[in-house]
């Protein structure tokens, strides 16, 4: 039992030392996944995530399936709720950069956010494969109204993950391979009297291999209680593996850096047939120490399980209250959301609120 439990501090300590210290102290801190479920549970997921997402989230959760899911189709959308007041039933128009430049002219200050993914997968117990296809676009005229704020992102990625199971699955390591092609715009002082322009004009791309890699431990106790780690783009994903798909620019998106996040769950049984998720999640704790605003680093969120078939769910993302809804029947699956995202500095919060949608079918 001493050899075992050295074992595990020798791999807590290599998870929570590695990586390279960067601070980022204003404006919203971006992921390459985050899911409506966890979203709806204040943005915590890698310690209770138990389906497909796991690839991406967590690849220790596959050693959580004890059945296989072929999703076939499983659209994501998110925005900010001031959209529909800006951009009508467009909702692709933040695409556009130079039609939403002219649009949010009228609305100098007022931030909008566009997302939406897919990620059709077949995962097993400790495998899964996955296409990963997701946008995201953020857009502002700043007030004063002569300069333009506008972030783009699209990802392909194809990944694959592996889990082992040990200590009769006390103990569960994966980890993933991602191949990504990345379009990326990151503008924030555009001027608002040019003309022109385009994701192509503005954007840089190029193509990646990056790793995850988590660790789900789980004690033998009524409650479950479970410690994750996952370190994240182990080494850096760099985007300079090859020219993109898409377009011509030499330009490269900036490295994904290494992070490392922590979570803790427990999972109480409520009633016959009704379970709970109750977990505290702490993204890139290699950096936490540098952060002005820690607040922006810290994740709660609890979920209520009713028969495996109605879900409710709420939490704390950031500063923000979260709230997410879930029916799963048959093969089907509806799942909604709606957070908080910090999109303002350490000294001057601001929210930007967001509602999510997500329909699933699955084999």
């Amino acid at each position: 039992m001493d050899g075992w439990l050295k074992n595990i501090k020798r791999l807590l300590v290599s998870f929570i030392i590695v990586g390279f210290a960067q601070s980022v102290m204003a404006a919203e801190l971006h992921e390459m996944y985050n899911g409506v479920r966890g979203l709806g549970m204040g943005g915590a997921s890698i310690a209770v995530v138990n389906d497909e997402t796991a690839l991406v989230l967590n690849p220790a959760a596959l050693g959580k399936l004890r059945d296989y899911f072929v999703t076939v189709v499983d659209p994501e959308l998110s925005m900010s709720g001031i959209n529909e007041r800006i951009y009508s039933t467009d909702i692709l128009a933040p695409l556009t950069p130079q039609t939403t430049m002219a649009t949010l002219a009228a609305n100098e200050g007022v931030h909008t956010h566009a997302s939406g993914k897919i990620f059709p997968s077949l995962v097993l117990p400790n495998f899964g494969i996955g296409f990963l296809g997701s946008f995201r676009a953020d857009a502002e005229v700043l007030t004063g109204g002569t300069e333009f704020l506008y972030e783009y992102r699209n990802d392909y990625a194809f990944v694959m993950g592996f889990n082992f199971r040990l200590f009769d699955g006390k103990v569960k390591f994966g980890f993933n391979g991602k191949i990504i092609n990345r379009v990326d715009v990151n503008e924030s002082a555009i001027d608002t009297t040019t003309t022109g322009n385009t994701i192509s004009s503005l954007s840089s791309e190029g193509m990646g291999i990056g790793a995850d890699v988590g660790l789900l431990m789980t004690g033998p106790w009524k409650m479950l209680p479970t410690l994750s780690i996952v370190a994240r783009d182990v080494g850096n994903t760099r985007f300079d593996l090859r020219d993109g798909l898409f377009n011509t620019t030499t330009l490269k998106p900036a490295n994904e850096p290494q992070k490392v996040d922590v979570a803790m769950a427990i999972f109480p049984i409520v009633g016959k047939k009704t379970r709970t998720s109750v977990t505290l999640e702490v993204r890139d704790v290699t950096t936490l120490s540098a952060e002005l605003d820690k607040n922006r680093r810290y994740h709660f969120g609890f979920e209520f399980n009713f028969y495996d078939a109605l879900f409710l769910r709420g939490g704390y993302n950031q500063r923000y209250w979260t709230a997410g809804f879930e029916l799963a029947v048959n093969n089907y699956q509806l799942q909604l959301a709606t957070y908080g995202e910090e999109i303002g500095t350490a000294t001057t919060p601001r929210e930007d609120r967001r509602y999510m949608a997500k329909f699933a079918y699955r084999l």
